[in-house]
């Protein structure tokens, strides 16, 4: 699979779908192991072949640059976090977008700091600096809210910097240049294997069933051409199965089809570690906190509702109710499970 990468403005008429069974698909970041190897494997192994589709990835600067192109019509599905098309329910003209496939369904987002800060909750962040990787992403609006669950303000005893992702912010904590990151989950366990001692601080616990990014689809895909809705989140259901159960083929998988992400240790510690983080996103991904399987795909309305609700009286969000259940879509779970598991497990035992 193909990964293009384009500046906002540039989206090319020939990316556009010219018939039913091709798909674009909008990330809002490039793909690493942790999260890409899942779509190698779907690509490797014909997943999206046998549901009659061919998939082609773009990735655009952030939610800011995605949702737009959904919007129009000028890819298929995109891949953001919720908290934008969340806002524009509270505008006039709320985004014609819907949710339909529950890419990360527990908060993803954390605070990092070094093992030996001395900040250990959020109430100690008081007077700190926060690196983020750009002030328009998405997550901020969470983090905020976060932050004044702990009776701080951003802005006035606590603010957000712009250290760009990955490497250049975890380079911005070790030299003290930020007191503390505010990256997700898997960029904590590259972090630390790169051999930095960290400690992570929560988000407040009614956050934490807030779904982060999610495939997305213009409401009149869901009118008119459900069925491809269906066929896209099975084949990538099927993809997260193999990689569960084999996630030393899925890396490999991603590293053919990326050989610059490939390690030089790639047959040793390379590999280790990133199986370490293929695995531990497909823990957090597939199973609730107590070990308990999730249904693939689905969002959990309640919690959504709860989440909202906390972040308005954050202020994040104006008071009012608005229609989750018209943002967030189940309708199309049972068929992204229904698929058999024991043949595609065969499949997957004896890929390499």
């Amino acid at each position: 699979m193909r990964f293009i990468y384009l500046l906002p403005p540039l989206l090319f008429a020939a990316c556009q779908a010219h018939a039913l069974d091709e798909v674009t698909v909008a990330l809002a970041i490039p793909p690493a192991v942790h999260d890409g190897a899942p779509w190698a494997a779907a690509e490797e192994l014909g997943l999206f072949k046998q549901q009659n589709l061919a998939v082609k990835v773009l990735v655009f600067q952030g939610a800011g640059a995605l949702l737009p192109q959904v919007a129009s019509k000028r890819v298929t599905f995109g891949y953001p976090v919720s908290e934008p098309v969340i806002a524009s329910y509270f505008n006039k003209d709320p985004l014609p977008l819907r949710y339909f496939y529950n890419g990360t369904p527990s908060q993803t987002m954390e605070y990092q700091v070094l093992a030996d800060s001395p900040v250990k909750t959020l109430a100690d962040l008081r007077d700190k600096k926060i690196g983020v990787g750009s002030l328009t992403w998405g997550t901020i609006p969470g983090s905020r809210a976060a932050l004044r669950e702990a009776g701080l303000e951003p802005g006035k005893n606590v603010g957000f910097v712009a250290v760009g992702a990955l490497g250049s912010g975890f380079q911005a904590l070790r030299s003290h240049k930020i007191d503390a990151l505010n990256y997700n989950s898997s960029w904590g366990d590259i972090f630390e294997l790169t051999g930095t001692k960290i400690h992570r601080i929560a988000y407040p616990d009614v956050y934490q069933e807030m779904p982060g990014n999610g495939f997305i689809a213009h409401q009149d895909t869901f009118a008119q051409n459900p069925d491809l809705i269906r066929r896209f989140g099975r084949a990538y259901t099927e993809a997260q199965y193999v990689c569960e159960i084999n996630p030393e083929y899925c890396v490999r998988a991603f590293w053919r089809q990326h050989p610059e992400s490939k390690p030089a240790n790639a047959d040793g510690k390379g590999l280790e570690e990133a199986k370490t983080l293929l695995t531990r996103r497909l823990a957090r991904t597939l199973y609730k906190a107590d070990g308990s399987r999730r249904t693939p795909g689905e969002y959990d309305l309640p919690a959504i509702r709860r989440t909202i609700a906390a972040m308005a009286k954050a202020g994040e969000y104006p008071g009012g109710e608005i229609p989750v259940e018209r943002i967030f879509s189940n309708a199309f779970v049972a068929a992204f499970n229904d698929f058999d598991k024991d043949a595609l497990r065969q499949r997957a035992e004896t890929a390499k």
